[in-house]
């Protein structure tokens, strides 16, 4: 363990006994504070503040998962928070429990958050200094208002967000994220539910216990069929499906493509199971490299956990990550943050270090200059096999030399039998579908898996950074899909996934423009697996899974060329990948010296 590994965790470990020892203010709570929007709606808020004269930084959370019991955050924090010498604002955006309005995300958040940040720094008990926290959709909502560059907006703390609400939130690769997208929905359907049945008069009965299961979720056809109550409580979902490629209904919400308006300092909170990890690592990325001013660019901060979305603490899924991943706390991290920012404590984001880490495998904290780290090494592992890769019994294998003359690879993809979602980066409904890193050996059992793995490693390897797969492939339908795993093999056999990809290849030159396949051609293609920080131990090996569903992550495509939305119709697919002397697919790896 390093000693910049100790300083990060003994400061984490002090902060839960520290950080509020300077002030200790008694706490006054305002209930449902309007503001009033440009356009006349209002918004309502819970303010906690220290009960004293005098001015404060504000706190803000704007959030549409009801403001007294939010995502990572509730009331304690507000209190602790309030003690400790800071203004929290707590409001429900527009549309969602106690604000008026109609819900549709992303649509006011920028215009809202403006106008809710210029209030607050105008209150006498502000000293005009505003920042946000928050994660997921409450990421979103700081994102969006950062673009609008409201002048008392001082920093933003976006945890385990996108940077683009089409690739990376309601598409990846091309695909549908079916999975979340249908489990978000449906509890945010809820409430939208809940408003519309108070707003009608004299409700039948049978309308106050309408099931949520009138909204179309999970429906395991390959063709949706959308219940007309989607149009009335969730409008949006259907947009989403009606724009599946990246046009400007996506556009005028990418982050992306605003970077340069983002004027404030960030601590960008990623994990390497969450649903938005490349979206987490893209705006750290992207702000240090298109931010408008030196300051900018400057104050952006990275730190990389575990499991977001796909759970927190020492055990995530089936691993335990060891004692030091229990030193991440959320709440803290955040105060300690705007104690940076805010108050001029000299703590850990003080040290020059801006990027802090997990690397799981050897389960330490390490702080880092850059991502991607500079001195890892882009290293091609290659695809070999006897044309039998098929399940973790063929002859698929990973190897740092270049293929010579060999066959390739085969399989049958059948939609109406796809390869089924074990772990990986899910939201949010763990209940039914359970997320993080899981064994899939019994995904290996299948003839529509192609596994190809390096013999165990003679000694430690670390992996930290993007991952990508550059393959040739062919198939015998206009369109299909393409997915990845990178997993880490252990003695015993487990082959634990640490990140993976998707896709849909008639989106493989432009998410805006798709293009059909010609049958039987093979095309050079590239999966964006995003990114981890591994340590491969000694005895271990790297596997590469490649097939063409991950179901209901994804939804999955009928090899037609049409949307498994609105068409029943699907036919099977025979998809190739070549390696060999003029096709040499390959993994490749950020490998740490």
């Amino acid at each position: 363990m390093t000693l910049r590994t100790l300083a990060f965790g003994s400061l984490l470990l002090l902060l839960a006994t520290s950080l509020f020892a300077a002030e200790n203010y008694s706490v006054k709570v305002e209930r449902g504070v309007s503001v009033k929007m440009r356009d006349g709606v209002i918004l309502r808020a819970d303010i906690f503040r220290p009960d004293t004269e005098g001015k404060f930084p504000v706190l803000l959370q704007r959030t549409p998962y009801r403001r007294a019991v939010t995502w990572g955050y509730d009331v304690d924090f507000a209190q602790r928070a309030a003690s400790h010498g800071y203004v929290v604002f707590l409001q429900d955006v527009r549309g969602r429990y106690t604000s008026d309005g109609e819900w549709y995300p992303f649509l006011h958040e920028s215009e809202d958050g403006y106008d809710t940040i210029e209030w607050i720094a105008a209150q006498p008990y502000s000293d005009g200094r505003v920042g946000m926290f928050g994660g997921s959709y409450v990421g979103a909502t700081q994102l969006l208002a950062a673009i609008a560059h409201p002048p008392h907006l001082a920093g933003i703390c976006p945890i385990v967000t996108a940077s683009d609400y089409h690739n990376g939130w309601t598409y990846q690769g091309g695909a549908f994220e079916q999975w979340f997208n249908e489990s978000w929905t449906s509890g945010l359907a809820q409430d939208t539910l809940t408003r519309q049945i108070e707003r009608t008069p004299s409700p039948p009965e049978e309308v106050n216990v309408l099931p949520l299961t009138a909204y179309p979720i999970f429906n395991p056809n390959p063709a949706s069929v959308i219940n007309v109550s989607a149009s009335t409580i969730a409008p949006y979902f259907l947009d989403w499906l009606a724009h599946p490629s990246y046009d400007d209904y996506w556009r005028r919400w990418s982050i992306e493509e605003h970077y340069a308006d983002i004027r404030v300092p960030a601590l960008h909170v990623a994990a390497w199971y969450d649903i938005f990890l490349g979206g987490s690592l893209r705006n750290y990325i992207g702000l240090k490299a298109r931010a408008a001013s030196a300051e900018t660019r400057n104050g952006q901060h990275l730190l990389v956990t575990i499991g977001g979305h796909a759970g927190d603490g020492r055990k995530i899924g089936e691993v335990d990550f060891g004692p030091e991943a229990k030193k991440f706390n959320e709440g803290e991290v955040t105060l300690h943050w705007y104690d940076f920012l805010f108050k001029g404590t000299r703590n850990e984001f003080a040290t020059g270090k801006a990027v802090k880490i997990f690397v799981m495998g050897i389960d330490q904290w390490r702080d880092e200059d850059e991502w991607p780290l500079a001195r890892a090494k882009s290293t091609k592992y290659f695809l070999h096999s006897q044309g039998q890769a098929n399940t973790g019994r063929g002859n698929g294998s990973l190897s740092t030399l270049a293929p010579g003359p060999e066959p390739s690879d085969e399989f049958v993809y059948d939609p109406a039998k796809p390869v089924p979602t074990i772990g990986g980066p899910l939201c949010c409904d763990s209940d039914h579908l359970a997320p993080g890193p899981r064994d899939q050996r019994s995904v290996e059992e299948r003839d529509d898996v192609l596994v190809y793995s390096t013999p165990p490693l003679a000694h430690d390897l670390e992996v930290t950074g993007p991952v990508r797969l550059e393959f040739f492939a062919a198939s015998s339908v206009v369109d299909t899909d393409f997915t990845a795993k990178l997993l880490d093999v252990a003695p015993d056999g487990t082959a634990i996934n640490l990140t993976e990809g998707i896709l849909r290849v008639r989106y493989r030159d432009s998410q805006a423009t798709p293009a059909p396949l010609i049958r039987g051609q093979p095309y050079l293609l590239s999966i964006d697996l995003w990114a981890t920080s591994n340590v491969f131990r000694t005895g271990h090996g790297l596997r590469l899974e490649l097939s063409s569903s991950n179901f209901p992550r994804f939804d999955r495509n009928l090899n037609t060329g049409k949307l498994a939305a609105n068409s029943a119709t699907w036919v099977k697919a025979t998809n190739s990948i070549l390696h060999d002397t003029a096709h040499p697919s390959a993994l490749i790896l950020p490998v740490v010296p």
